[in-house]
């Protein structure tokens, strides 16, 4: 029997993507995870999320605080965004440069909005510069100094530096730095691919390691990495296999447990290697997925399905009842997560979502 790893679940803070934190053990049958896109709290508050709401903590914490008064407002007694914890000490990292830092530190620069994430300008790299590619020295790196700039504000204002960066993962990264030719290098390439995944992943890694002790000094023990894959259903179980999925055994290595992440998309090409990346504590899905083979297959590591907010918004509850019990009954203990609600989704709808969660526990958690 594998051993088993540590557990995380899925974790989304006001107006920040959705990541993960450890679990706490307690966690029901079937856990929910809501959250808002920042256009949803613009347009509540009229928080400008551009550049300075990601680089100036002292002006993100206002709004945190702001945030988090909304969230009590429209759903208190839940748990949305961390409500129902104290305001001090306040998780002021989760959300900054959304998922951009790990190509903003290879000098890609950041497009912010008023009302969304920040993304990436599309200045790709030549096949010669791939080729000669090279990890940068973190030391010395103006984006990643000044991130460290940010956590060190953080200890001293808030005592305990809360929160995670999302470093994403090896593919989504390589995408940011090298864009739709990345596809070709893996059938045409592939040692070039080999190449930009070494460096990126090398970075993720080391990033990391120094946010984690930064955040160790603090008081703040991270002991795992989650990795995104949101664009691996555009490659094939082979080439993620070949060319990916070392990277994500290598991550596993470096911090002794790992979360991967697949957004709402059909995981069934991966499962089975996704099953045998060592350390795994986490792992997600879309409801197209097999679920009763992938809770077959993983057996220790925290399952979560992801939840559009689109069926959120457009199904009917009935709909949303029949998924629920499909969930509950082949794949749960497990998050269901239902992140990047927009604005105009009715919170009674939110509010039923997580009543119809609290039902279904009681009738089947026990099961």
């Amino acid at each position: 029997m594998p051993m088993e790893t540590c557990q995380l679940v899925s974790y989304i803070a006001p107006a920040a993507p959705a990541t993960r934190r450890s679990a706490r053990g307690d966690e029901p049958f079937l856990r929910p995870e809501v959250g808002f896109t920042p256009n949803w709290y613009r347009t509540a508050l009229g928080i400008d999320f551009g550049r300075w709401w990601h680089t100036d903590p002292a002006y993100r914490r206002e709004t945190i605080l702001a945030m988090r008064g909304e969230l009590k407002h429209r759903f208190g007694g839940t748990k949305i965004g961390g409500i129902n914890r104290p305001d001090e000490p306040l998780d002021l990292l989760t959300g900054t440069y959304g998922c951009s830092s790990v190509a903003a530190i290879y000098g890609v620069p950041i497009v912010y909005a008023e009302d969304n994430w920040p993304n990436c300008e599309h200045r790709y790299l030549s096949d010669e510069e791939v080729d000669n590619l090279e990890p940068p020295e973190l030391d010395t790196n103006p984006f990643f100094q000044e991130l460290m700039a940010q956590v060190d504000w953080i200890a001293a204002h808030e005592g305990r530096v809360e929160g995670f960066v999302n470093l994403q993962g090896v593919l989504n990264n390589a995408h940011r730095l090298r864009g739709e030719k990345l596809f070709y290098d893996m059938i045409d390439s592939p040692q070039r691919c080999r190449r930009l995944f070494d460096c990126v992943c090398t970075t993720m890694i080391e990033a990391a390691k120094r946010l984690h002790k930064r955040q160790l000094e603090s008081g703040v023990k991270v002991g795992f990495f989650t990795v995104s894959n949101c664009l691996v259903n555009m490659v094939s179980p082979e080439h993620y296999r070949d060319l990916l999925l070392p990277f994500d055994v290598r991550i596993a290595g470096a911090f002794g447990c790992i979360g991967i992440h697949n957004c709402a998309w059909n995981a069934n090409p991966y499962i089975g290697d996704y099953a045998a990346v060592p350390n795994l504590g986490y792992i997600d899905m879309g409801l197209d997925s097999d679920l009763a083979r992938a809770k077959e297959a993983i057996v220790h590591a925290r399952r979560a399905l992801m939840y559009t907010p689109m069926d959120l918004a457009n199904k009917s509850l009935k709909t949303i009842r029949a998924d629920l019990e499909r969930v509950a009954r082949d794949y749960a203990p497990c998050d269901v997560v239902v992140g990047d609600i927009e604005a105009g989704t009715p919170d009674e709808r939110v509010l039923a979502f997580l009543e119809l969660c609290g039902e279904i526990n009681l009738r089947m958690g026990s099961q």
